[in-house]
């Protein structure tokens, strides 16, 4: 069966129009193997739907929690700028000198590490950060981010996510739209510990947060 066939949705709980579509099957990441991929492209690239993702993540934003920069991953800077958009609606305090939120998209660096250039290494020194992702299956590459936010000087004050297979990395709660319990049967393996491979089932795709190639 085409992967596409094999597609169901969820709902986002507490607001039904938010819907995250899954396929099944047998696909890898850069660290795991996963029983489900999560189609989110109309969530990133949509108006209306990342507008609806971001109100939904800025509710759980004290409004006497600071916040200057957004850090988005997974090609979410446009839901990262209604983000910025709805925290200050909500009275959300920026402390940099212009009172306005920053979007900031880091780089991978050759060594798998994240990396801000010169260029934009002021939005991350002294401010306030939130880190937004697409999917947290593992937690590594959020490790991998926050480390880097660290070194730069930022101060993180919050994780959120569309999907997160775990609910704390490094001691920080993830603030997501949905979590493992949403996903029916979601499994992520270690790729050498995978079940599916033992038992020789092929890979569907690779994936990453930009989506899927198929194999």
């Amino acid at each position: 069966m085409e992967l596409e066939n094999r597609m169901f949705k969820v709902y986002a709980s507490g607001d039904e129009k938010i819907q995250l579509k899954i396929i099944p099957g047998h696909f890898a990441t850069s660290q795991s193997h996963i029983t489900h991929y999560l189609e989110m492209t109309t969530m990133k690239t949509r108006c209306a739907e990342a507008g609806r993702i971001a109100r939904y993540l800025a509710t759980r934003y004290e409004t006497t929690t600071p916040v200057d920069s957004i850090i988005c991953l997974d090609g979410l800077e446009v839901v990262g700028a209604f983000l910025a958009e709805e925290l200050a609606k909500a009275g959300v305090l920026s402390m940099n000198a212009h009172k306005t939120i920053y979007i900031v998209t880091p780089e991978f660096n050759g060594n798998g590490q994240l990396m801000f250039r010169d260029n934009i290494q002021h939005m991350v020194r002294n401010r306030n950060v939130v880190i937004l992702m697409g999917s947290i299956t593992t937690g590594e590459t959020l490790r991998k981010c926050i480390q880097s936010v660290l070194y730069y000087g930022g101060t993180i004050q919050g994780v959120s996510s569309i999907f997160s297979a775990i609910n704390k990395v490094a001691g920080m709660d993830i603030n997501s739209v949905f979590y493992k319990k949403d996903v029916p049967n979601y499994e992520s393996y270690k790729p050498d510990e995978c079940p599916m491979c033992k038992k020789k089932e092929k890979l569907d795709a690779i994936v990453n947060g930009y989506g899927y190639s198929k194999l």
